[in-house]
């Protein structure tokens, strides 16, 4: 292996959430009369979370979000974490298929339990063991800033220099080009639009995959 340990985000990584969950927000905004796309979602508000998210939907639509905006996420959240989401293509055998000493840590805006139940239900929890990290637990600063990879690395013992992320929004891969890491751009969900590669090669991003057949090459 080129790297000493990796690094996932997970949403639109490992699991095909990010198309789902933004189909949903861009179908609330347009029925409270702000015409919104699922594309347009994704793009305004892919890898932000807690404030960060709520500020950029209300700077979007000009106004402050109504209440039911929250019940309406908390339902959907609620029928995910019930029915699990799925892999994104080829990622659960590419995990399987790491060296079963190469450390590997989780690092992503989504909070600890929705990861172990997404895990679950795609069977890799037990690949992660402790090493499942949140934006929103586990440092002040969350992505875009670089905390959380650092984070990471420290709890893998391994000097961030030495490991690859794998990141998916341009949110993410701002916090993990300026972490010092070995960044891969990941263009294969089905979220990704025909310039997703372009937006994450202008943040800096040192490599793009668009499948994990392609990661595969590029860190062994």
């Amino acid at each position: 292996m080129k790297f000493s340990a990796l690094i996932f985000d997970f949403d639109g990584v490992l699991i095909e959430s990010e198309l789902v969950g933004n189909r949903q927000i861009a179908a609330y905004l347009t029925s409270i009369g702000h015409p919104t796309t699922t594309e347009q979602s994704m793009a305004k508000f892919m890898g932000l979370a807690g404030a960060d998210f709520i500020g950029a939907v209300e700077a979007w639509i000009g106004r402050t979000l109504p209440d039911d905006f929250h019940s309406a996420r908390k339902a959907e959240d609620e029928r995910v974490m019930a029915s699990g989401i799925d892999a994104v293509a080829g990622a659960v055998a590419f995990v399987r298929g790491l060296p079963s000493d190469l450390p590997v840590a989780i690092a992503s805006s989504s909070s600890v339990a929705w990861i172990e139940r997404h895990l679950d239900h795609i069977g890799l929890r037990d690949r992660f063991g402790a090493m499942i990290f949140s934006g929103r637990e586990h440092v002040t600063r969350g992505k875009p800033a670089p905390d959380l990879y650092l984070f990471a690395a420290r709890a893998l013992g391994v000097d961030i220099a030495h490991c690859a992320i794998i990141e998916d929004s341009p949110v993410g891969a701002t916090g993990a080009v300026a972490s010092g890491g070995h960044v891969i751009g990941f263009v294969g969900g089905s979220h990704c639009a025909p310039d997703h590669a372009d937006r994450l090669q202008a943040i800096g991003v040192q490599d793009i995959a668009g499948s994990f057949d392609e990661i595969a090459l590029l860190v062994a």
